[in-house]
């Protein structure tokens, strides 16, 4: 019997109809039979405030640092802003990243996709890779999922419906799911 692994996926968009967000619903339709998947949405969650952490943990923000405690595999989608992840994601990201000796962010592997304009999300996922080296987070060192000129490859609702793009997700969770075995194993 192969292990069964978990992955927690989240999008860096709050648009209704956000391409990144479609990315996880379709990656939700793609697992493979050894996979199991959900998503968390970073809506809920407010603006990093030291003072209110120091106040006590917002439960929105404690149940995204549970969710991630559970996960064995994290799995992103980010759009692009001003050549770097969203203000939503990075402030998601730092609240799981505190405090940084107990983050659940550390030693977890992930994967990272993308759906954006021209040329795709590459600037924000090499920012997203450099902010996770500071977590600890392993990051896939490749096949990574960059989707450009997304708003040829979506219909109006956010589904995608473009088949080399799906497949490009199905290769990325087989990867996923091998990375994070490989981990696991400490190999």
């Amino acid at each position: 019997m192969t292990e069964t692994i978990h992955v927690l996926g989240f999008s860096g968009s709050l648009r209704k109809g956000s391409y990144n967000t479609g990315l996880l619903k379709e990656a939700a339709r793609l697992l493979p039979d050894e996979m199991t998947f959900e998503t968390f949405d970073l809506q809920p969650i407010p603006f990093y405030n030291a003072d209110v952490d120091e106040q006590g943990v917002p439960d929105a923000v404690e149940n995204f640092k549970e969710r991630i405690a559970a996960a064995d595999a994290l799995l992103i989608a980010t759009p692009e802003y001003n050549y770097s992840v969203t203000g939503v994601l990075k402030n998601a990201i730092d609240w799981a990243s505190r405090p940084p000796k107990d983050t659940p962010l550390a030693g977890k592997p992930a994967a990272i996709m993308g759906a954006g304009g021209i040329y795709g999300t590459v600037r924000s996922q090499l920012h997203l890779r450099q902010i996770f080296l500071f977590t600890g987070t392993h990051v896939m060192p490749k096949a990574d999922v960059h989707v450009m000129r997304s708003w040829e490859k979506f219909d109006p609702e956010g589904n995608l419906t473009d088949e080399e793009t799906r497949e490009r997700i199905a290769q990325l969770l087989i990867a996923l799911r091998d990375w994070t075995l490989r981990l696991k194993a400490g190999a």
